[in-house]
């Protein structure tokens, strides 16, 4: 009877913690976060963004060369004093036909009835100029801080990778953990309904009394109030972890087993901590941050300084024939090259007041870089022996699952026996599926613990997930 309960329990649990065929990987269900996951789409777009913000940062030591075009169309009155008698006059007809007098002088021209005439001509001018800045310090450090810009934007598209690695780990073990629970509650269930069925054939018998049935019924009443709790937390985190990755029906693959989860390494806090202070995104933020802040005092600085430009200048303008008395059409080609000096003398204290401003602001750079470094270190620290300390723990609750085990065994042969009542199996199962829920969640907490660690140093990768899946049920 024994052997056929253990064994009636232990296919319930197997046949809970089965893998469907549809399940998925966790770098499966990272992939799938991450062409969905809003977050990291922001953050994404956000780095692409300043991609093309450093670019611009170029153009400020790159020459700039511009085309200016000009169409003018002009009305000119055309006045003078009637010649006197015997000057010789010429014809002419504008391209109207209308027939016009004038003198050899170009400033006398009246119409063929003395009256004073107009005209309309049109002008086109075109220039092409050029500028090579040769010495603008200002411009320099724009350029140099759009470099930092970039960098900085790629550690935060790296902390934003990170916090979805996470992220999608966190949910995927909490489903993994919501599903044991249940197992382990719905065996439990089987159980209690076991050992209610068995107080109540004895009390039939009149072996055991009223009491060992009503014991087993509470138990089983509070089970179903647990088995309804547990099937609403499940729904719940696959919920989550739907939205997530953005696909219904979800199905995180179990630990295989037995559990053997991988050693820490390096077992050593300090190797963590060079890590850490090596290239953490959120150090190398703001190690950014300081750099565009040192930048931005040698830009105020520059307001004193003078700056040299390389010009140059091509025109081209075409006026119509017959103003001033030459027939034919103008064009005249002008170009000019050269350098352009300006020495900054008087800005009403503008730029004093702007370089104590960044002293300042480098100042708060300079803090706040303290400030991330010493919070890498603290965080490292406590990931680190928080994995130790969980490590830890799995080891203590395997060998509870074994007494507690043990313990339930002999807690049955004593009740067959009659030197132990119903309530004392009762109590030692709800203990040992309470140490397997307990055990199961502590593993989790384990890789959880190795991935945040990694995070906590600055190193997580997505390749740090495949460790994870090499666990997994296939």
């Amino acid at each position: 009877m024994k052997s056929f309960r253990v064994s009636l329990i232990g296919a319930a649990v197997s046949g809970l913690l089965s893998t469907p065929v549809w399940s998925q990987s966790l770098i499966d269900l990272y992939n799938m976060a991450k062409g969905y996951d809003a977050a990291f789409q922001s953050a994404k777009s956000l780095y692409e963004a300043n991609r093309y913000r450093a670019d611009q940062g170029l153009a400020q030591i790159m020459p700039t060369v511009g085309l200016g075009l000009t169409a003018t169309r002009s009305q000119v009155d055309f006045r003078g004093d009637k010649p006197p008698s015997g000057t010789a006059l010429a014809e002419f007809t504008d391209k109207n036909n209308n027939l016009f007098l004038a003198t050899p002088s170009p400033n006398t021209y009246l119409a063929n009835d003395g009256a004073p005439f107009k005209r309309w001509f049109t002008q086109n001018n075109a220039t092409l100029t050029a500028s090579q800045p040769l010495y603008r310090p200002a411009n320099l450090a724009v350029y140099r801080q759009s470099a930092k810009q970039l960098s900085q934007a790629y550690a935060q598209l790296t902390v934003a990778e990170q916090d979805l690695l996470i992220r999608v780990s966190q949910a995927y073990f909490d489903v993994l953990a919501s599903q044991d629970s249940l197992n382990f509650v719905r065996a439990q269930k089987i159980a209690v309904s076991e050992q209610l069925a068995s107080a109540k054939r004895n009390f039939e018998v009149g072996t055991a009394t009223i009491t060992d049935t009503r014991e087993a019924q509470a138990r089983y009443d509070l089970v179903i109030a647990q088995e309804i709790a547990a099937e609403n937390d499940l729904r719940v985190k696959k919920l989550a972890l739907d939205q997530l990755v953005g696909r219904a029906g979800t199905a995180p693959k179990p630990l295989a087993t037995p559990v053997a989860l991988p050693p820490l390494q390096p077992a050593d806090p300090q190797a963590w901590l060079n890590r850490a202070q090596e290239g953490h995104p959120a150090v190398l933020q703001a190690q950014r941050a300081f750099d565009i802040a040192q930048l931005e005092t040698q830009k105020a600085e520059a307001g004193h300084k003078p700056t040299l430009d390389l010009v140059g200048s091509y025109g081209v303008s075409r006026a119509p024939s017959g103003i001033n008395g030459v027939n034919g059409n103008i064009r005249n080609n002008t170009a000019s090259i050269g350098l352009q000096f300006n020495l900054p003398l008087f800005a009403g204290f503008a730029v004093q007041n702007r370089v104590k401003e960044t002293l300042a602001l480098e100042d708060k750079a300079r803090n706040d870089l303290e400030g991330a470094r010493r919070g890498v270190d603290q965080a490292t620290r406590s990931a680190y022996f928080g994995v130790v300390s969980g490590e830890s723990q799995v080891k203590a609750l395997e060998a509870a699952e074994a007494s507690s085990q043990s313990a339930l065994d002999a807690n049955r042969l004593g009740y067959q026996v009659g030197v132990r009542i119903n309530i004392d199996v009762l109590n030692a199962q709800s203990q040992l599926f309470q140490t397997k829920r307990d055990l199961a969640q502590a593993r989790y907490n384990v890789l959880i613990g190795n991935l945040r660690l990694r995070q906590a140093s600055g190193v997580l990768q997505a390749d740090d997930l495949r460790p994870i899946d090499a666990l997994l049920a296939k």
